[in-house]
């Protein structure tokens, strides 16, 4: 057939979607190289001040609730970073320029990387393979969210204020602070793909809706232990704060998967 591409025209497309993918990706990493310093202060380091939007809000709630609830409204809470490398503030600054390319050119690849395979698919192919995109990627953008908003703050909050002896200093180095920082919101932006995994589960056959009512006193007890973990701080009202998202994913997953035939 006439409209049929041949093995090199097809390595030709791939090679234009590997250069315009390269381009944004490196066009993005030098737009937040420019704007780092401004990222850096007035987001990444948001958390180590006391004005962060998750503190205000949890000391708003907490003088309506009269104060029955852990108190976010100390101003004299602020984290101090200290750099113990020579190159460390030049390597974050490209680092972070990168990761944050990458990130934010994420949808712009998987799209071009759409426009070469979906002429292979069927229609019904097509269609699953596009709801699954869109879904993925507002499930993660939706677990980066709530890990920079909630879980990071209060993991920080709880271990910088931590003290096993008053002889001991809490100092917190700029490499510690930015290697928690993306290991723990990108950690969350996967975990918040568990309802993508379960319907692709379902789909092959592997994972019934039973398996969610079977196991749902096992979910909340494994959930609390992971936000347990990820906030080990003595208060039940921040473990619940952590507790809840995490398990709405269990939740919003068996509304994805078949019901038993």
């Amino acid at each position: 057939m006439e409209n049929e591409m041949s093995f090199w025209d097809h390595l030709d497309e791939l090679r234009g979607v590997i250069f315009r993918s390269l381009i944004f990706v490196a066009v993005l990493m030098i737009l937040f190289f420019i704007f780092m310093p401004e990222i850096f202060n007035n987001i990444i380091l948001a958390p180590c001040r006391p004005d962060f939007i998750l503190y205000e809000w949890l000391c708003g709630l907490n003088q309506l609730l009269h104060g029955i609830l852990p108190d976010f409204c100390g101003e004299t809470f602020h984290v101090k970073l200290i750099n113990i490398k020579l190159a460390s503030q030049f390597m974050t600054h490209m680092t972070t320029s990168f990761s944050l390319g990458l990130l934010f050119s994420f949808p712009f690849v998987l799209y071009q990387l759409w426009g070469f395979i979906s002429p292979a698919l069927y229609s019904h192919e097509k269609k699953g393979v596009a709801f699954a995109f869109v879904f993925g990627n507002i499930l993660f953008v939706l677990g980066v969210f709530v890990g920079y908003i909630v879980v990071f703050p209060l993991t920080l909050r709880f271990l910088i204020q931590y003290e096993l002896s008053p002889l001991i200093e809490n100092q917190l180095s700029l490499d510690s602070y930015m290697s928690n920082f993306i290991t723990m919101i990108f950690l969350m932006g996967v975990f918040f793909e568990l309802p993508l995994l379960s319907m692709f589960l379902s789909k092959i056959g592997v994972l019934k809706r039973s398996f969610f009512n079977t196991y749902r006193r096992h979910a909340i007890v494994l959930t609390l232990i992971v936000a347990a973990f990820i906030t080990p701080s003595g208060d039940p009202f921040t473990l619940l704060v952590v507790f809840f998202p995490l398990y709405m994913l269990w939740e919003l997953s068996a509304i994805f998967v078949k019901k038993d035939s």
